[in-house]
């Protein structure tokens, strides 16, 4: 009898064409099937699931997978067999068995997501691939007086990109915060909430940070919720900057609200 086996993952999206298997593409599903079926016993292929999809240049601190083996390998068996056979671009952080109606897309609660941005006049080199860039002038105050239009439940249409295939646009926001570290010059969000659509967080970021600048009232975000226009609100930060930080299963996301 096969076991579901829920993983843990951690990868630098950088040189990823996204999570989602595409054609010629090389993917982090890709890459983590391949990685799974060389531990499989089993005749049949075995597919890897993931909490959700990651776009190109997206990275994850702790992204969500499972898959079903016939053969039974202990967890740590499992950290250690896919570490030793994965790319230096992705890691396995822990494994878990769970019950087979575990799904790591359909059973989620919540996600958080981070997004970083860089404040130096110039691009950092070594920056890149792992921040957005914003060199005009900032002011937070301003930011954090219009987190709170973000928290809530609202129809974020405005802030989907196309190829969005979902039928509803409304998600709830649980959290959304923004920090300041002189140390490195960046300017960090942080969002969970229900569900996240295509774009959707890096076009928030892009938004918020035009609020910052001074380019859109701070409460502008109640305005784009009525007129659910995507014209309303084009920009889109880079990808980045984004890292999917955790998905969660159950309501351990309160303890952070």
């Amino acid at each position: 009898m096969s076991k579901r086996y829920k993983i843990t993952i951690a990868y630098d999206g950088t040189n990823f064409a996204g999570f989602q298997s595409q054609p010629q593409q090389r993917t982090v599903q890709t890459v983590l099937e391949a990685a799974v079926n060389k531990m499989s016993t089993a005749a049949d292929f075995v597919h890897v699931f993931g909490s959700g999809r990651t776009d190109a240049g997206v990275h994850a601190l702790g992204q969500v997978a499972h898959f079903d083996l016939e053969n039974e390998i202990p967890e740590q068996g499992i950290v250690n067999g896919l570490n030793s056979i994965l790319p230096l671009d992705i890691q396995i952080l822990a494994a878990q068995v769970v019950p087979t109606s575990f799904h790591a897309r359909f059973t989620t609660h919540a996600k958080s997501y981070v997004y970083r941005v860089s404040r130096g006049r110039f691009v950092d080199p070594f920056k890149r691939f792992y921040t957005g860039h914003y060199k005009y002038p900032l002011d937070v105050k301003l930011i954090k007086a219009a987190l709170p239009d973000v928290i809530g439940e609202h129809d974020f249409s405005s802030f989907v990109a196309a190829g969005s295939q979902v039928r509803s646009h409304v998600r709830t926001i649980y959290q959304a915060t923004v920090t300041e570290n002189p140390t490195s010059n960046e300017v960090v969000f942080e969002f969970c909430g229900n569900g996240f659509l295509y774009n959707q967080v890096r076009i928030m970021v892009a938004a918020l940070l035009e609020i910052g600048n001074g380019r859109r009232p701070v409460h502008d975000f109640l305005r784009l919720y009525e007129v659910k226009d995507r014209n309303e609100c084009r920009q889109t930060a880079p990808a980045s900057g984004l890292y999917l930080k955790k998905v969660y299963y159950n309501d351990d996301w309160l303890k952070n609200v």
